[in-house]
């Protein structure tokens, strides 16, 4: 595929192979782009924008919604695309792509929906007499930078929003996975001036620091890991940022809980794209006295998975992205069973596959559970009262999402008031988003929200106008 600049396709001389995970073959290749493109993408948002910000709300919302009805007819061919280079069965694609296409539509029904307010300026000294309002206005140039694991909804995620507001946009998704991104640019593009929507692909080193040191660019918005996030903190200057830096997500569970509804939501986050999700589960907090019986549950969940050819719609489990990936996986469970964890089903890889894998007897000092482990295994921790959980959950760096089973009222409320994270779910496991509600974490998991109201906002500058009256 090519990388679309003010309109233009662009084709260079060198290129970065998208291999499919399932079996290392071709699926296609993209450009290198250099720092000349990356001036020039940024030249075109400049000059579009200005176009851009002519329009009317209506006529904004009215396009997106015409994007909207054609990335729904073509969800399912981008499906596939996302299953070639990912590796993520097409079951999973299907409904990463419905997601998608209503993050679309939010974005259209928010476009209308971008309000100031008034301000009792007399509220104030000196203020009597004065009349004060303010007005919600672009941006300007907005870089999305995206990751592997959604390629498409982790797009629209800052794409759409970004148009809602007026704002221009250069999207550069990741070398593993940028084809399914690029074909949903390009459905935008269709819709929109020429330099509204650009694509950049190549180096991390060179595309992404290109756009995030350029005084043009008025907007980061990051998917991705700690080490790139904190990179872009440090040299973006006066951009306005919002990184979401993944997650080591805990769920909690209690004496009290529906063994069966949370051994079911545990296996369904900690396996989901083969454990490649920030919001996954990423530790197991068990009370001691319904561990073994939860465990037993567990694996009952897990044994029923069917690992194989994510293009089989019966496939639960696929590859990890790449074998490097599945070697960080498998260093950090040897890690853990060296220290004195043990595998009670799975621990086992082959190729670029890793399979389901329930360990117990983590500690939470352990590499396993101190990092964020992006592969499908359920580390369990073994607690002995709901105050020693949630003083667990809360050891880590990070803050993005958490779920506790319990079916007490109060054990509950303390929980999601004490657990540091961006949200909390009881009965529900971490993993659980919907695309209107406002998603981003606390500590090392970010900073800002998407969800598209939410992201909106982010995306828009406030100025003030006042009017002397006396």
């Amino acid at each position: 595929m090519e990388i679309l600049i003010n309109g233009k396709h662009i084709q260079k001389d060198e290129h970065i192979d998208v291999l499919n995970p399932y079996d290392n073959s071709l699926v296609d290749t993209v450009p290198i782009a250099d720092k000349n493109d990356v001036n020039y993408a940024v030249e075109s948002a400049n000059n579009a924008k200005k176009v851009l910000q002519e329009f009317s709300a209506r006529k904004v919302s009215n396009l997106l919604f015409d994007a909207y009805d054609d990335l729904k007819s073509e969800s399912k061919k981008i499906a596939k695309v996302i299953t070639e280079e990912t590796g993520k069965p097409i079951s999973g694609s299907i409904f990463e792509m419905e997601r998608s296409v209503e993050t679309l539509k939010f974005a259209a029904e928010e476009a209308k929906r971008i309000y100031g307010e008034t301000v009792p300026l007399d509220a104030g000294l000196g203020g009597k007499g004065f009349y004060g309002f303010t007005l919600k206005i672009p941006l300007g140039v907005v870089a999305a930078i995206t990751p592997f694991n959604y390629p498409v909804n982790l797009a629209i995620h800052k794409i759409a929003p970004a148009i809602a507001a007026k704002n221009t946009v250069i999207l550069k998704p990741s070398r593993e996975a940028p084809l399914s991104a690029l074909m949903l640019s390009e459905i935008l593009a269709n819709h929109f001036p020429d330099g509204v929507i650009n694509t950049l692909t190549g180096l991390g080193e060179e595309i992404g620091d290109g756009l995030v040191s350029n005084d043009n660019v008025n907007k980061v918005s990051f998917t991705g890991s700690v080490a790139t996030g904190l990179s872009i903190a440090n040299n973006s200057g006066m951009k306005k940022l919002t990184l979401e830096l993944g997650g080591n997500d805990p769920v909690i569970v209690l004496n009290d809980a529906d063994i069966e509804k949370a051994a079911t939501g545990v296996a369904n986050g900690a396996y989901l794209f083969s454990g490649q999700v920030c919001m996954g589960v990423k530790r197991v907090i068990v009370e001691k006295d319904i561990k073994d019986e939860f465990i037993d549950a567990l694996v009952k969940d897990t044994s029923k998975l069917k690992v194989g050819d994510p293009n089989d719609k019966d496939t639960d489990i696929g590859p990890l992205i790449n074998n490097v990936a599945v070697k960080m996986v498998s260093q950090s469970v040897d890690d853990a069973v060296s220290k004195g964890a043990e595998i009670i089903v799975g621990g086992e890889y082959k190729d670029n596959f890793y399979y389901p894998t329930v360990i117990s007897d983590v500690k939470e000092d352990m590499d396993l559970v101190v990092n964020e482990t992006f592969g499908p295994v359920a580390p369990i921790i073994e607690v002995d009262n709901v105050e020693e959980a949630i003083r667990v959950a809360n050891n880590t760096r990070y803050g993005l999402q958490a779920g506790v089973y319990t079916e007490n009222i109060h054990s509950a409320l303390k929980c999601s008031e004490r657990i540091e994270a961006g949200s909390v779910f009881i009965n529900k496991q971490s993993t659980f988003r919907t695309d209107n509600m406002p998603f981003g974490g606390f500590k090392y998991s970010g900073m800002g929200k998407e969800g598209l109201k939410y992201a909106v906002e982010d995306m828009c500058r406030t100025k003030l106008i006042g009017m002397n009256l006396r």
